[in-house]
């Protein structure tokens, strides 16, 4: 989640992998992998399909622990100070909504 291709006035700044950030083992978790044996179903490619809804997961978790919402990748530090200082107040429940 630390990749971004980086653009100013419509140019590619990352030409090369030489200014590319490219995560390297050290960098990302450990990953365990299950093989489920299912005769009923043939064999299927796994690693592209999980991987499409990583970034929506995130940006939820990162709302659901602090209100902001991010939509852009890479959801850096600075980027995730910005949206909670950008984010709307917080709106209090009613006191006569609230249960008794």
């Amino acid at each position: 989640m630390s990749e971004e291709l980086r653009f100013l006035g419509g140019e590619v700044l990352d030409r090369n992998f030489g200014t590319y950030e490219i995560p390297s083992f050290s960098r990302v978790p450990r990953i365990e992998v299950v093989f489920v044996k299912n005769d009923a179903l043939a064999p299927q490619g796994g690693g592209e399909p999980p991987i499409t809804t990583t970034g929506a997961v995130i940006a939820n978790a990162i709302f659901d622990a602090t209100g902001a919402r991010l939509f852009r990748l890479p959801m850096t530090p600075d980027r995730v100070r910005a949206a909670i200082a950008a984010r709307p107040a917080a709106r209090l429940p009613d006191a006569a909504a609230a249960p008794i």
